[in-house]
């Protein structure tokens, strides 16, 4: 058996085993921060969505009560198999009605005339905007961890 035969046989090299570690190094360098960010946009639009979905069941909430929910489990659905009313209107997921919904914590403030709603990341990693509406329906946003409000742009 030459030596070029018994080389082949012992395995990989310690320097081809740290050049495949180096380059997958170098790939996750490169891919952890897209993802992070990747994950920070999808935060922020699902944050957007829900603003918008309790814009629209604060409108339905108006229609069948004749004022606007003042907390979100107003808005949310009813204990066991009882039907919707003003304490449990069952417009929108329980999963909102919590305030905290994909990294985003959410507080409404309702008067019979109006509502507002904040939308804070809870952390640097879940978002870098905040986001407000009311019964404006348009959502609005800020850039960092201030609270957005209604002077804030509207989202396009």
């Amino acid at each position: 058996m030459s030596s070029r035969e018994r080389r082949r046989n012992r395995g990989f090299s310690l320097i081809e085993l740290l050049i495949v570690i180096a380059i997958i190094l170098i790939i996750s360098a490169v891919a952890i921060p897209r993802i992070t960010s990747t994950k920070r946009m999808a935060n922020e639009v699902a944050a957007i969505k829900s603003c918008q979905t309790i814009n629209t069941a604060q409108i339905q909430y108006f229609a069948q009560f004749g004022r606007y929910a003042a907390t979100l489990a107003e808005l949310g659905p009813p204990p066991g198999d009882a039907g919707p009313s003003p304490a449990s209107a069952n417009l929108v997921d329980e999963n909102l009605v919590d305030g905290i919904h994909l990294g985003y914590a959410f507080s409404m403030i309702g008067t019979p005339a109006g509502y507002s709603v904040n939308a804070d990341p809870q952390s640097p990693d879940s978002g870098s905007r905040t986001f407000y509406t009311d019964h404006s329906a348009t959502v609005r946003f800020r850039y960092g961890t201030e609270p957005a409000s209604d002077t804030d742009p509207p989202i396009q």
